[in-house]
C-alpha cells in the first residue's frame, strides 16, 4: 500500500518539511511538502493524493480551513493533523471536519509512520467495503422483472410496500410467471439486502434430503452423513429464506417448518441442540393451498405464517400488453450474451407471439425467444423462426374442447375491454357463469371494470 501512495505534507516550518519529507520517502511513499495552504491547495488540485499531514497552525490561512477545503475538492483524502498546541478544541475542530486524527509535535518518526499505515489501510477497508455492497446491490437489482401492464404495477407497489419491512411473504401464481424475481426484488429492498438469499426448490429435493438440506445435520446422523453440515436457515444467517413450492412439503416437515418460524431456532438432524437463527421468510407456490388445507395436505396454521402478506402474480394471457416489452427486453438480453446483431422481431412474428396461449407464462415466451435467436439469420426475427407446440389462442386450431372455449371467451373480454356486463351478453351467458369460468381457467379478476 504505502509504496504507492501519494502523501503531502503542509508546514510552514522548513524542518518540519524536510525531516517527514525524508523520513516517508525512506518508506516508499511518493512525497511532496507544502509551505502554505494556497502551495498545499494548488499541489492538490495537480493529482491524485492520498493522505495528508497538515499542520493547524500556519500563518495566513491555518490547517483547519485548509483540511475543509481539502475535503471539498476530494472527500476521500485522509488528512492527519499537527499540533505544537494541543488542546481539546483544536482536536474537536479537526475531527469534526473529517480529519482522522491527530498528532502533537515534537514528532515520534514511528508512531507518525503507524498512524498514517493504519489511517490508510482503514480508508482501503471502507472504500473495498462500498464497492462490495454496490456490487452486491447491483448483482441484487430486480431488473428482469419486466412490464407496464396495471397488473404488474400492483406487483411493484406490492414489493415496494413489503420490501423495506420484515414481513413473511407468500407469494402466488403459475409455473413461470416470476415468483424467484419478485423474491429477490423482495430481499433487494429490505434491510437484510447485505446478507444472504438462500433459495430453497422444495419440489427438486427428496423428501428423504429435505430435512437435512433445511435444517443441517451432525456427523454421523444418518448413513453418508460423514461431517457436520449446516441447513439453509443457518447460511441464511441474518438474511432471506426463499421457500419455493412450498406446497410440495409433507406434512412432517411442514410440521417441523412451522416450528422454526415460531420459535425462531433450527435443531439439527442427529442433534437435540437448538440452534437460534435469524432470518425472513418468504414462500412461493403454484398450487391453491387453501384447497390443499380443506383436502388435509396442507397445514392451516403454517399457511396463515407464510400468508402474512400475499403476492399474486398473474398470468401472461392476463397482461398481453406487456409481451412486446417482454419480447424486446428478451432480444436484447440475448443479443448480448450470443453476440448476435439482432435488436428487432418482425411485425408478423410480434404478432404471431401475442396470439399464443403461454401456457408456461414468461418463462415459456423467454425460452421461445432464446431458441429464435438461435436459428435466426437475419437481423431481424420472423415467423419462421419460431415453432410452437402449443396451439395459438385466436386465429390457431386449439388441441380441445376446453381450449377453444378458453380462447373465444378470453377473445370475447378482450374485444370489450374486460367489460364482465357485456362479454357475457355476447356469449350469452349470465355473470355468474362468466365468473366460474374465469375461475376455471385461472384468471385473475380483471383490474378494471368498465360500465
Amino acid at each position: 500500500m504505502s509504496a504507492k501512495s501519494r502523501l503531502l505534507i503542509v508546514d510552514d516550518e522548513l524542518s518540519v518539511r524536510d525531516s517527514l519529507g525524508k523520513w516517508f520517502g525512506e518508506e516508499g511513499y511518493e512525497v511532496e511538502t507544502a509551505e502554505s495552504a494556497s502551495d498545499a491547495m494548488t499541489k492538490l488540485a495537480e493529482g491524485k493524493w492520498h493522505a495528508a499531514l497538515v499542520d493547524i497552525k500556519m500563518h495566513g490561512t491555518d490547517g483547519i480551513e485548509l483540511q475543509r477545503r481539502m475535503h471539498e475538492i476530494d472527500p476521500d483524502l485522509v488528512v492527519i493533523m499537527m499540533t505544537g498546541y494541543a488542546s481539546v478544541e483544536t482536536a474537536v475542530a479537526a475531527l469534526k471536519n473529517g480529519a482522522y486524527d491527530y498528532v502533537t509535535k515534537p514528532l515520534d518518526p514511528d508512531e507518525i509512520s503507524h498512524l498514517v499505515k493504519k489511517a490508510l489501510a482503514h480508508k482501503q477497508t471502507e472504500q473495498e467495503n462500498v464497492r462490495l455492497r454496490e456490487t452486491v446491490a447491483e448483482a441484487a437489482r430486480p431488473e428482469d422483472i419486466v412490464g407496464q401492464s396495471t397488473l404488474m404495477n400492483h406487483v411493484y407497489d406490492a414489493i415496494e410496500t413489503v420490501g423495506p419491512t420484515d414481513a413473511t411473504v407468500l407469494i402466488t401464481g403459475e409455473s413461470g410467471t416470476g415468483k424467484e424475481l419478485v423474491a429477490r426484488a423482495i430481499h433487494h429492498a429490505s434491510p437484510r439486502k447485505f446478507h444472504p438469499l438462500v433459495v430453497i426448490h422444495c419440489g427438486a429435493i427428496t423428501e428423504s434430503l429435505l430435512e437435512s438440506e433445511l435444517f443441517g445435520h451432525e456427523k454421523g446422523a444418518f448413513t453418508g452423513a460423514q461431517y457436520r453440515k449446516k441447513g439453509k436457515f443457518e447460511i441464511a444467517e441474518g438474511g432471506t429464506v426463499f421457500l419455493d413450492e412450498i406446497g410440495d412439503i409433507s406434512l412432517k416437515t411442514q410440521t417441523d417448518l412451522l416450528r422454526v418460524l415460531q420459535e425462531r431456532e433450527i435443531v439439527r438432524v442427529g442433534s437435540n441442540l437448538p440452534i437460534k437463527v435469524d432470518f425472513r421468510c418468504i414462500a412461493a407456490t403454484n398450487k391453491d393451498l387453501e384447497r390443499m388445507i380443506e383436502e388435509g395436505s396442507f397445514r392451516p396454521d403454517l399457511f396463515y405464517r407464510l400468508n402474512v402478506f400475499r403476492i399474486e402474480l398473474p398470468p401472461l394471457r392476463d397482461r398481453r400488453d406487456d409481451i412486446p416489452i417482454l419480447v424486446n427486453y428478451f432480444v436484447q438480453k440475448f443479443s448480448q450474451q450470443m453476440n448476435k446483431k439482432i435488436r428487432r422481431v418482425s411485425p408478423g412474428a410480434m404478432n404471431l407471439l401475442q396470439q399464443q396461449a403461454w401456457a408456461g407464462n414468461v418463462r415459456e415466451l423467454e425460452n421461445a425467444v432464446e431458441r429464435a435467436m438461435v436459428v435466426a439469420q437475419e437481423p431481424e426475427i420472423r415467423e419462421s423462426d419460431f415453432v410452437f407446440k402449443v396451439a395459438v389462442v385466436p386465429n390457431g386450431v386449439p388441441k380441445s374442447l376446453a381450449e377453444i372455449e378458453r380462447a373465444h371467451i378470453l377473445r370475447t373480454l378482450e374485444s370489450v375491454k374486460w367489460n364482465q356486463t357485456r362479454a357475457a351478453e355476447i356469449l350469452e351467458i349470465d355473470r355468474v357463469t362468466l365468473h366460474h369460468k374465469l375461475k376455471k381457467y385461472h384468471w385473475s379478476r380483471p383490474t378494471v371494470e368498465t360500465r
